[in-house]
């Protein structure tokens, strides 16, 4: 009978733990689809050119590195970078490949591709790949920091 109980205990363990990281991982798919939804909203505003409503998804002291090597410090200088650009009106869409969230730190990675077209084209005209950090400090996913690097389209 012992062994029984025994083995009734050890069989629950195992339930919870399977039950804890299940929730977990439901959690992280849920974290993930907020990063891609907040990706998805920000590529079209771009697409609209509506710099303020795409300002909305960094946090005020977001560190970008444009394609060409530019810093720009808060979201600020990067609303005045797009608006003071005196080349072809452009829009970028940026697609993940790879997001990665830390939900002790509230903070999380992804990576992928990003291409920049002209205001009323589909064919891109230039791109690469980016790298971007979000945080959920404030409750929502904001980009901190991101990194564009130039690549030949391929």
């Amino acid at each position: 009978m012992r062994i029984y109980l025994i083995i009734s205990q050890i069989i629950t363990g195992l339930l919870i733990c399977f039950q804890v990281s299940l929730v977990k991982g439901q959690s992280m798919d849920r974290e993930i689809a907020e990063i891609r939804a907040q990706r998805i909203a920000s590529n079209e505003a771009l697409r609209n050119f509506d710099e303020d409503l795409n300002a909305t998804f960094s946090t005020d002291d977001a560190l970008i590195t444009t394609g060409a090597g530019t810093l720009l410090a808060g979201k600020k200088a990067l609303q005045d970078y797009i608006k003071n650009d005196s080349g072809p009106k452009m829009y970028w869409v940026r697609t993940p490949n790879e997001i990665l969230v830390n939900p002790e730190t509230q903070l999380a990675w992804e990576t992928g591709t990003w291409e920049g077209f002209y205001e009323d084209s589909t064919s891109p005209v230039v791109g690469g790949k980016y790298s971007a950090q979000w945080t959920k400090k404030t409750g929502t996913w904001l980009i901190h920091s991101q990194l564009f690097v130039t690549l030949p389209i391929e």
